[in-house]
């Protein structure tokens, strides 16, 4: 290939669906780390919940936006309810006078 031809610039894709593919990629990370790591799959789906909100405001509906979106409204559900569930068990552990000495002796 010649060096007459290259002008020192490319052409970039149009439509850019950056945006949507990053919006994809965080809501099914966002799902996956909810089990490991709650804290960054909760900012992983809102990430990718307002990226996928913005490209489809700005380009239109796309298939990848709109999975990312639902990715990302899944992981948060999920979060939502790991929440209520230890906010639960905490209040019967509490209300039952079992004290967290206790539970290491039974496993012990």
């Amino acid at each position: 290939m010649s060096e007459d031809n290259f002008n020192g610039s490319y052409n970039e894709p149009q439509g850019g669906a950056g945006m949507a593919i990053a919006s994809m990629v965080l809501g099914i990370v966002s799902i996956v780390l909810m089990c490991c790591n709650t804290y960054i799959g909760i900012a992983c789906a809102v990430v990718g919940l307002v990226l996928g909100i913005l490209h489809i405001k700005k380009s239109g509906k796309n298939g990848m936006a709109i999975a990312g979106i639902v990715c990302s409204i899944v992981a948060i559900v999920i979060a939502v309810l790991a929440i209520v569930l230890v906010a639960l068990g905490l209040s019967m552990l509490d209300s039952s006078g079992i004290t967290l000495n206790d539970l290491q002796n039974m496993y012990q």
